[in-house]
């Protein structure tokens, strides 16, 4: 059975693939997201705090949690793609844990099984305050390979 931390990647260029396809994303663009690590089977995206993010409440908005989540999950799944091959998202369960609140958000996403057509995922959601990470949310997913459209 596969450990979920010794994955090899099927495409030698997949952090190349990763970052082109992230920067793709006009979305993320906008909301000021950005990789800051990716590995086999692993990925990182940072988001600092703005207020044009957040809910009535100030809180960052379920929806930017979700999304950071999302594509945290959905690289490292592309991490493990061969070339010619993307991901998409097919389903997904978030628990908000607490409110995104603080300097930053940080998504951490990894796979938990990596198959030909299916990938699990795992994202884990963290508020930066005053430099500490604090678990703020939790999502699975099941990612779906399909071929690249470009």
């Amino acid at each position: 059975m596969q450990r979920n931390d010794d994955f090899q990647p099927r495409d030698p260029e997949f952090g190349e693939r990763v970052r082109a396809s992230f920067n793709r994303q006009p979305f993320m663009h906008h909301i000021g997201a950005r990789i800051t690590d990716v590995s086999p089977g692993r990925c990182t995206i940072h988001l600092p705090y703005r207020a044009e993010l957040t809910q009535q409440h100030g809180y960052m908005h379920a929806g930017i949690m979700g999304t950071m989540a999302d594509n945290a999950g959905g690289y490292a799944a592309l991490s493990l793609m061969p070339p010619g091959k993307e991901v998409l998202t097919v389903e997904y369960k978030i628990n908000l844990l607490q409110p995104g609140q603080g300097e930053a958000i940080v998504s951490r996403g990894r796979v938990l099984k990596a198959g030909r057509t299916l990938t699990i995922c795992r994202s884990d959601v963290f508020n930066i305050v005053q430099g500490e990470e604090i678990l703020c949310a939790t999502a699975q997913f099941t990612m779906m390979a399909v071929a690249e459209r470009r």
